[in-house]
């Protein structure tokens, strides 16, 4: 539905990624439909459908170019103000304002060297650019330290309130599953749960396979 949290939680290799391929068209199903809004995503023009979705992969990179044309990059027509916009959605202001360049400051550059969480936060702001109804992230907080783990889960909530449908595919199931409306867990190609958030992170099942490995 519109402006639902749908957290896909499992161990790697589960087909969690498979999953929000499907969604995207990167491959088509060879049985069912997938449907936004009622509408088979097959009627609906590529183009479009590429307009709706924007993603934010676990190995986001960044160009060697300035922070602002890196957020632009997803819509180059747009404005300082919205790119900024953007930049504070994902909570980057932090990040812009250590730099004494800003906004302009050029990545990778003189050593100007972004840490991975850095990273995330200014690929989610990309993400934003292009407005998107729909905002698929495909394990972001892999490899990050705790703390930014909370940072990058605080921003997709904050996405999630401004009626952006967002899909995320995690192998942290406690931080997924807290903040989503619902949940579902894939294990090697089969979907073997499914319920709200709230109701997988008090299942037995979901508490011994998945919660005592995350954090």
């Amino acid at each position: 539905k519109s402006g639902e949290h749908i957290a896909f939680v499992g161990e790697s290799g589960g087909g969690k990624s498979t999953t929000a391929q499907l969604i995207a068209r990167f491959f088509d199903v060879t049985e069912g439909a997938i449907k936004i809004g009622d509408v088979n995503i097959k009627d609906i023009p590529h183009s479009k459908l590429m307009q709706m979705i924007s993603f934010v992969f676990q190995d986001s990179k960044l160009l060697k170019t300035s922070i602002f044309e890196n957020v632009r990059l997803a819509r180059p027509n747009a404005s300082e103000h919205e790119v900024i916009d953007a930049l504070e959605k994902a909570q980057c202001m932090d990040i812009i304002e250590k730099f004494p360049d800003g906004i302009n400051t050029i990545i990778g550059a003189k050593g100007t060297y972004l840490s991975g969480g850095e990273q995330q936060m200014l690929a989610v702001a990309r993400a934003l650019m292009s407005r998107p109804k729909i905002m698929m992230m495909d394990e972001p907080s892999l490899g990050l330290a705790p703390l930014v783990v909370k940072d990058i889960f605080s921003i997709i909530k904050t996405i999630n309130e401004a009626g952006i449908t967002v899909l995320l595919n995690e192998q942290n199931a406690n931080m997924a599953l807290k903040i989503a409306h619902k949940g579902y867990v894939i294990e090697t190609g089969k979907l073997t749960l499914e319920g709200t958030g709230s109701e997988l992170l008090a299942n037995d099942a979901v508490k011994e396979a998945y919660l005592g490995k995350s954090k």
